[in-house]
């Protein structure tokens, strides 16, 4: 008398490896998101600090300006 095959540690195999790989596609969107907002900030930073020189600029302009017609 041979005993029947035991299906549950397949399923649980399989169940596991589901999981698993959902975990897996969670840590990735994860990272894509930090990536992504990282990419964000740099990108602020930058607009931030061209607009600054922007202003720099003009307000050098504006002085040279205003000292030429003293």
């Amino acid at each position: 008398m041979t005993a029947a095959p035991d299906r549950r540690p397949i399923t649980v195999t399989q169940e596991l490896n589901t999981m698993l790989l959902h975990e897996i596609l969670a840590r990735t969107r994860m990272r894509e998101d930090q990536h992504r907002a990282t990419q964000q900030r740099l990108a602020s930073r930058l607009a931030t600090v061209r607009r600054w020189q922007r202003l720099a600029r003009y307000a050098d302009r504006r002085a040279r300006r205003a000292a030429g017609r003293l």
